[in-house]
This record gives structure tokens, C-alpha cells and sequence, in this order.
């Protein structure tokens, strides 16, 4: 690396950024008052305020991370790869946005493979200032460069606050992944450290980028496990320039049904989260529908028009064969009765228009016919009568479900109508599916949906519903699977999303977890996830794991001490009182889940995480406290393990095992106690 080199490149980053100051400046000098009226007036503002969003300048965020080269036959150009477009004032670009097509060999060349390209160039910024480059020759003939030191130190970096993007490391597996076509619905099976969260929502960034009016007129939607994940990922796609896409957890998709105010049992949860449940309520809608037992008589004028009960069921039965959802079908049913009336009017020698057809099917004996023959539903009042009228369960449950579980639906104290019945979160979820039984519910073009692999079949069905002409990218990791109503395998979460030809991506190579760590955590996966290949760590750096039977304070005195976040994660059941210890002992912390601002509940340096929410977080140092609690906080071993192999993989640097002792009881005995090496730290 020459002064020269780097000089010329300091000056092409500064460059750059005055071009993004004039595009910026450019946009601000344009208003909407030559718009021709107030609707294309608001449009274009909203359009300039987005554009100036898109255009923001961190001084602290470099404009560009890499650089091509490319060969004299495929043009001989050079082009800075970086996360938004910025051309010069002759409309020359200075900057590539990483999505664009030309920036794909970037991330994919090789020497087997260069694309056309002669070099590739990295850069390393502290602080937005360009300090360094590395460049790799795609056209020598020596050895494969296997490590790429401004790689490892972007992936290492220590921080505080929410997560950012991966742009610059972007991997060629994940490249691949996300730049996959719209129409393509894939579950990326990622262990922990693999980035399966950031490809997730860099992919809803190409979206965004390579349809972006498609999107935008549809909707993108990136669907979290709770709302601290979704608050720890909040910056990436405002990063990366887009603010198209919504976020929601579950329980917010859901929340037009109403608002979680009932817990219930992990069984009962789990039943009422089991696929079949579709069937019951699919039954209990239709069951609503009513057989004709008199004429239909229609006065008009000077005559009576009668139609026959029998013909009044054909036109029911005749709707109900179009397979139309319930309430379409409730808004035909009067103009089909009107027809029948229609028919004979014309027998009779008169010519009825659309007119009489209509007055026909406003008719009142036509409208309390209809309403009798096909009543008008509301979802809480079904799923009411639902849990309140055992007979009719009995019914519309008859061979799907047997009586014990029947039974469990059943609510002990029913509450005295449906506008005061306290819904839980399986509730507000089959509430969602009747409401779609109804009346269809509007797709998006695409949902991003994160630790997927805890959602039951019915929160699937939820999801697939949102996406039946779009498609969606699921993320998650059977071994991290949390829930007791958890799917079994990809292939069946595909079944129930509706989408059972999507593709399955398994990502294996951990970038950001540790070697030892994994290794360690790994030694659960045989017990929680047989089926999966176990993690690899690709980083030169083994991290740091130390064992300890010391107090919390005493425990995290390490960690805090060395830069970048650290998390403390202990079992839900002492989280009250870690959080007196920690108080006592004059720490500053906040704790994930209940921040005093939202806007900073990850700018702390140390974070006290409940074991139920660490899932999809990272630290650079890690305190797990009480190993052997975790695993009995939940319902079953297989699952309390499964939520332990979390909280152990959540440390990018280091990580420190904290137990009341370090033998048979302190540590779970699937962990087959401290690794027998030298570097393995053990402290009383």
C-alpha cells in the first residue's frame, strides 16, 4: 500500500462526499409548487422528503468499502462499491450502490471464477476516515488468499448499540441468498454467527432496490420474534437507505383483533397453535349456513313472486360450490335469490333490467331470507361460542380433535359475552385466521419473517396468508427453536406458509461467533437438533471462554473492562435479583425488554438480558449466569436446552460460563463440563 495509493483514495472519498452534498442540495432546491394540484403536490413531497432520507450523510459511515478493477476486455474501468449511488456533477458515478448488478463480482469473484476482474480492493476507516486498503489479485497465479485482514477487523469490531449492516462483509453464500429473485420464497437455516438475520434484511434491501415499485405499492414487511429484536435491528435498513419497509412482532400482525390480556398453559397454547385448529374454525364458520324450509315470496306491483325452497337452496349451494370466502359469498346471496325471482319475471313475458335486479335483491323478504340463510359473523363472537358452547365444539370438532383436548379449549369461567373475553396471543391469532375465512386478507409483496422456526402452524398460516401472491424470506434455526408448538422441520413450515416449493438454504459458516464458543454450545446439538450440521467458525481468532463460580459483579469485572457491549444473561426466575445485585454494586446497565428509552436500549454498555429475549442478539462479551436454571425456566429439558445453546452463542469476543459450581449439578450434563485445555479459564 503506497502513500500515493491512499492519498488518491482519501481524495476520491472526499470528493464524494461534496457529490453527495450537491445531490442533496440539488433535492432541496425543489419544491412542489409547480405540481398541478394539492394530491400531486403531497405526493411530490413525500417523494423529496424520501429522496432527502436516502441522501443523508454520517460522517462517521463511510460512503464506500471496496473497490473493482475491472479486466481491458470487460471495459478496464474501476468502480467504489459502497451503500448508495453518487455520481459527479457530469453524471459519472463515483460511487456504486452495492446492489446494483455491476458490484456483484465484488462479492462473488475468485480466482477460479475472477468475472472479469482483474482486482479487488478493501478499505479500512476508523471513524469515516479512510486509514488503510488491501488489495487482492483476481489474475496471479500464487495461492488463494485465504484471510483478509480489514474482513476480520470490520467483522471483529467491538460496539455498542443496535446492529448494523454487513454490507461490507457480505460473504459469497449469503451473496447469493440475498439477491435472490423476488418471485422465490426461501428459509435460510442459519446456526448461530452464520448472519442469517443481516441476509435477511439486506435481501429486503435488494428488493426494495431491484423492484422498488413493486414493493412500495404492495409493502414489505420484516416480521421479529419481539419487540427489543425488532428495535436491535431498526437501524440496518435506514443504514442501507431504505425506510419502505415496516416492521411488527407477531403479537402487532395480529393486534387488530384486539390486544393480548390472557396467558394460558404451554398445552393448551400449543393445541390451540396446532394446524388442525384451521379445520375446526373452518367448520365452525361454515356450519352457519342455513337450510331453506319456505317459499321465498317477492311482491312487486300487482304480483306476488314466489320461489321455491328448494331453488333458494340451489342458489346457496350454488355460491358455496365457487368457493368463496363467507362474507363474498353473504353479499352474492341476494342477488342470487333476486335472480331466481328475475327468471321468472321474464317466463312471464317482461324484460327486468339491472334496475329491477337490483330492487329485486333489496327487497326486504330477499334480505331476511339472505340474512337467515347465511348470517352475518364477526370473529370474536365465533371463536366466543367457540370456547363457551362445549356441544357445538363437540360438533365442528368431531374427528379432528379428540374430547381431552376439546375439553382443554373450553374456557372454566367464560366471560359474559365476546366483547369481554381476554384474548391471549394463540387467541388473537385464530381470531386472524376466521377474520381470513371471511373476508380475504390483502397480500404483501414480500415479509421478511426472523427466528421463524418458534412460530406454531397457525402464526405460519398468519404469516403465509399476508404473502399468498407475494413471497417471503424465513430465517430461524431448528436447534434455536424456543416454543413448544416449534416446527419440526422446514419442509412442514413451508406447508403451512402456503409456499411448499420454496427453496431451503442451510448457512454453516459462523463469522461472528467464536471458535471455541461454538465449539462449546455445539456440544448440545446432539441432544436439541441431531438432523443439523454443526457450526463452523471460518475466524482465525478462537475468542476467549472462561468458567467461573464467582458472584455476577465479580464475573462481568473482565468484560467491562475491555471495550464493545456487553450482555449479561441470566434465567428469567433471578432476574429481579441480579438486577439488586448489580444496583448495589453501583453498575450502570439497562435491561432488554423494559427500556427507559427505547431509542437507547442498546447504547448501554452493559445490558442485564433476560434468557427468553436474548434470542437474535449479540454482544462482544457475554456473562451466561446459572446454566442449569435456564434449562429448567422452561416447560421441557429438550426445549430448556435448546434456549441455553441461545444464550451460549450470543458472544462475538468472549464469553464467560458463571455457574454456583462447575461440576455434575452446576452445568447441565449434556455440556459434559469444562473443556479439558489449558486456555480454558477456571476462577472460583
Amino acid at each position: 500500500m503506497s502513500v500515493d495509493d491512499l492519498d488518491a483514495e482519501r481524495a476520491h472519498l472526499d470528493a464524494s462526499r461534496k457529490d453527495l452534498a450537491r445531490m442533496r442540495r440539488r433535492v432541496e432546491s425543489l419544491d412542489s409548487s409547480t405540481a398541478g394540484n394539492w394530491v400531486s403536490a403531497e405526493i411530490l413531497d413525500a417523494t423529496l422528503a424520501h429522496r432527502l432520507e436516502q441522501l443523508a450523510d454520517d460522517p462517521e459511515v463511510p460512503l464506500f468499502f471496496g473497490r473493482i478493477d475491472r479486466t481491458a476486455a470487460a471495459g478496464g474501468e474501476s468502480f467504489h462499491i459502497g451503500r448508495r449511488h453518487i455520481s459527479d456533477s457530469a453524471g459519472d458515478p463515483m460511487v456504486i450502490d452495492w446492489r446494483a448488478p455491476v458490484s456483484v463480482p465484488f462479492y462473488r469473484a475468485s480466482r477460479t471464477e475472477p468475472m472479469g476482474l482483474t482486482r479487488r480492493r478493501r478499505y479500512g476507516f476508523s471513524h469515516g476516515e479512510l486509514t488503510a486498503f488491501e488489495d487482492e489479485s483476481l489474475t496471479d497465479a500464487g495461492p488463494t488468499q485465504e484471510h483478509s485482514a480489514i474482513l476480520e477487523a470490520e467483522i471483529e469490531r467491538p460496539r455498542v448499540g443496535p446492529m448494523r449492516d454487513i454490507v461490507a462483509t457480505i460473504q459469497p453464500e449469503q451473496d447469493v441468498l440475498v439477491r435472490a429473485d423476488l418471485s422465490q420464497t426461501i428459509v435460510v437455516q442459519g446456526a448461530p454467527g452464520t448472519g442469517k438475520t443481516a441476509v435477511g434484511l439486506h435481501r429486503a434491501a435488494y428488493l426494495l432496490y431491484a423492484h422498488r415499485d413493486q414493493l412500495t405499492r404492495r409493502g414489505v414487511l420484516v416480521v421479529g420474534p419481539n419487540a427489543s429484536f425488532l428495535r436491535y435491528i431498526r437501524d440496518v435498513l435506514p443504514a442501507l437507505g431504505e425506510i419502505e419497509a415496516k416492521q411488527a412482532t407477531i403479537a402487532e400482525l395480529v393486534a387488530i383483533h384486539g390486544t393480548v390480556r390472557a396467558e394460558e398453559t404451554a398445552a393448551v397454547a400449543t393445541l390451540k397453535g396446532d394446524v388442525r385448529m384451521a379445520e375446526v374454525l373452518r367448520r365452525a364458520v361454515w356450519s352457519h349456513l342455513a337450510e331453506p324450509e319456505e317459499a321465498l315470496v317477492v311482491p312487486r306491483g300487482s304480483r306476488r313472486w314466489r320461489v321455491p325452497a328448494y331453488e333458494a337452496r340451489e342458489a346457496l349451494e350454488g355460491l358455496r360450490a365457487n368457493d368463496l370466502r363467507y362474507a363474498a359469498g353473504r353479499a352474492l346471496l341476494p342477488r342470487a335469490l333476486a335472480h331466481r325471482v328475475l327468471v321468472q319475471m321474464e317466463r312471464s313475458g317482461d324484460s327486468p333490467d339491472d334496475r329491477v335486479h337490483d330492487a329485486v335483491a333489496r327487497a326486504k323478504p330477499v334480505k331476511d331470507l339472505a340474512d337467515a340463510l347465511w348470517p352475518d359473523l364477526k370473529p370474536a363472537r365465533v371463536l366466543f361460542r367457540l370456547f363457551t358452547d362445549a356441544a357445538w365444539l363437540a360438533e365442528v370438532a368431531d374427528g379432528v380433535l379428540d374430547e381431552p383436548e376439546q375439553q382443554a379449549l373450553l374456557w372454566e369461567k367464560p366471560p359474559r359475552s365476546a366483547g369481554a373475553a381476554r384474548w391471549s396471543l394463540a387467541d388473537l391469532v385464530l381470531l386472524d385466521e376466521i377474520s381470513d375465512l371471511l373476508d380475504r386478507t390483502p397480500s404483501l409483496a414480500h415479509i421478511v419473517a426472523d427466528e421463524a422456526q418458534d412460530l406454531s402452524a397457525m402464526m405460519l398460516r398468519a404469516l403465509g396468508r399476508r404473502s399468498t401472491t407475494g413471497s417471503l424470506t424465513i430465517l430461524g434455526d431448528l436447534a434455536q427453536a424456543t416454543t413448544p408448538w416449534a416446527s419440526s422441520s422446514w419442509a412442514e413450515a413451508l406447508a403451512h406458509l402456503g409456499k411448499p416449493a420454496g427453496h431451503v438454504e442451510q448457512l454453516t459458516r459462523g463469522f461472528r461467533v467464536p471458535a471455541d464458543v461454538i465449539a462449546y454450545a455445539a456440544r448440545l446439538l446432539p441432544h436439541i437438533a441431531p438432523d443439523l450440521e454443526p457450526p463452523v467458525a471460518v475466524r482465525r481468532t478462537r475468542g476467549d471462554l472462561a468458567f467461573t463460580t464467582s458472584s455476577v459483579v465479580e464475573a462481568l469485572s473482565g468484560a467491562l473492562e475491555r471495550p464493545g457491549s456487553v450482555g449479561l444473561i441470566v434465567p428469567d426466575a433471578t432476574l429481579a435479583a441480579v438486577r439488586a445485585e448489580l444496583t448495589e454494586a453501583g453498575l450502570a446497565f439497562a435491561e432488554i425488554g423494559v427500556p427507559a428509552d427505547e431509542e437507547t436500549e442498546f447504547d448501554a454498555h452493559l445490558d442485564l438480558v433476560p434468557a427468553s429475549l436474548a434470542k437474535g442478539l449479540e454482544f462482544d462479551h457475554v456473562v451466561v449466569s446459572d446454566p442449569t436454571a435456564i434449562v429448567a425456566g422452561e416447560p421441557d429439558r429438550a426445549t430448556g436446552l435448546r434456549r441455553l445453546y441461545v444464550c451460549l452463542t450470543r458472544a462475538v469476543t468472549s464469553l464467560v460460563v458463571r455457574a454456583a459450581e462447575l461440576t455434575e449439578g452446576g452445568l447441565p450434563e449434556e455440556l459434559g463440563g469444562v473443556p479439558e485445555r489449558e486456555d480454558a479459564k477456571v476462577s472460583a
